[in-house]
């Protein structure tokens, strides 16, 4: 799912006819001098990251004057908080604030469900989920049809519930219709706000949200400007960008890959490659169980051509300080795997010549696997690396057993140690 930022969402929630904060965003201390010299009043400005408990990590400070947002906005702007660097603020008016609420539209995957829920609670703001899990009479959800919608008299028969005053049920009821109308026009997973305030002079405003669109929807909204459609829980690397663009215009198969460790230091990072998600991850958990640590979690399914297999292999031996390339589908794979081969072969022909004794260590079964390892094998035979082939059927490679990965971890222990004595003897750190 991709995660918007705050400012990103707020802006399709106004264009929806829902109440937000007035303000703008800001990515120099200079902009946020003047953004808060327009509001005219105490303002709040808050770091622009993909990450909830903002206020709680110091990513959410307050304002009197222009002065002083300047001097947040440059105390913010730059830093990092839970992981993310923070390179926009956003700058708000302080709202007086008389009650939080929480709005919600999700989609409820369960198998009774498996459709969007309208959710309203009258506990909002800090820590809503403990207080709704220790307090369910404060939270109601309606599942909604989703070809008629969710209607007005929907939304007020949720609201209904509690005593609210009848003006406010009104404003709340018609901001839960209107955010069903921004889940539903985005493709939305989940379109949150929270808090929901009512402010002091009866106003129902948005004064937080949180909305994430499905990935795969992603291209019928270039008004979002999502650079890579997948949610992160920090800052897409520049290695990250450059991967996606192996996806962006190549539906032939998978080829997904994520930075995991953005700077190597020290010993123990593998190269990982995954070919078919459920089996990579059986192999990456083993790698782990054995003290090792992923550089990266890649992966490539779906029958990817050599070519895309190619590419996503480039990526993974561009990584400087990777002490080995692990590449493995401990079950039996769907795909031709002798696409895989050529792409992984001529990768190594062009990273792994000047690396003597470089493990790389391939399990694989299914599909053609006979043949790959045939490819795979021949065109690597004059390369200095310690290539490994395992395979299912023993006829490929040595035999292994598809329940029991530890042995073939066990070995990439010795061919990573005799790695490293290779390149002390050669000064290599």
């Amino acid at each position: 799912m991709v995660r918007l930022f705050e400012y990103q969402g707020k802006l399709l929630l106004k264009n929806e006819g829902i109440s937000v904060p007035l303000g703008d965003v800001a990515t120099t201390p200079k902009q946020a001098y003047e953004i808060a010299s327009k509001i005219g009043k105490p303002v709040v400005i808050k770091a622009q990251i993909w990450a909830t408990g903002r206020f709680k990590a110091g990513g959410i400070k307050f304002a009197n004057n222009p002065s002083e947002a300047e001097k947040v906005a440059a105390e913010l702007l730059g830093s990092e908080i839970k992981g993310f660097r923070v390179e926009k603020v956003l700058v708000e008016e302080k709202l007086d604030i008389a009650e939080e609420y929480y709005a919600g539209v999700i989609i409820d995957d369960s198998y009774r469900v498996k459709g969007p829920v309208a959710i309203f609670s009258v506990a909002g703001g800090v820590d809503i989920e403990e207080i709704t899990a220790k307090s369910p009479e404060k939270v109601v959800t309606a599942q909604v049809d989703f070809f008629k919608g969710l209607q007005l008299e929907d939304a007020k028969n949720m609201v209904s519930k509690f005593n609210l005053p009848s003006e406010i049920q009104h404003q709340v009821s018609e901001v839960i219709c209107n955010l069903y109308k921004v889940f539903r026009k985005y493709d939305a997973r989940a379109a949150e706000i929270n808090p929901l305030v009512v402010t002091k002079d009866g106003k129902v405003v948005a004064a937080d949200c949180r909305i994430t669109v499905d990935d795969s929807s992603v291209h019928r909204h270039p008004e979002l400007e999502v650079e890579i459609p997948r949610e992160s829980s920090r800052i897409l690397t520049e290695l990250d960008k450059i991967a996606w663009k192996i996806e962006e215009n190549d539906y032939r198969g998978v080829a997904f890959f994520i930075q995991l460790v953005p700077k190597i230091e020290g010993e123990g990072c593998i190269g990982f490659h995954g070919m078919g998600g459920g089996a990579s991850m059986l192999a990456a958990d083993a790698l782990v169980r054995h003290g090792f640590k992923l550089a990266n979690y890649a992966d490539s399914s779906g029958n990817p051509t050599a070519s895309k297999v190619y590419r996503l292999a480039k990526v993974i031996l561009s990584q400087p300080g990777i002490e080995a390339y692990f590449a493995a589908d401990i079950n039996i794979s769907s795909q031709e795997m002798w696409h895989t081969a050529r792409g992984l072969a001529r990768a190594f022909r062009e990273d792994l010549k000047d690396k003597p004794g470089f493990p790389v260590v391939i399990i694989w079964g299914g599909n053609k696997v006979k043949e790959a390892t045939e490819i795979l094998r021949e065109m690597t035979k004059d390369l200095p690396i310690r290539l490994e082939i395992y395979a299912e059927d023993p006829v490929s490679g040595p035999h292994y057993n598809i329940y029991d990965i530890e042995p073939v971890i066990k070995r990439l222990k010795e061919l990573v140690e005799e790695y490293r004595k290779i390149r002390k003897s050669k000064g290599v750190s």
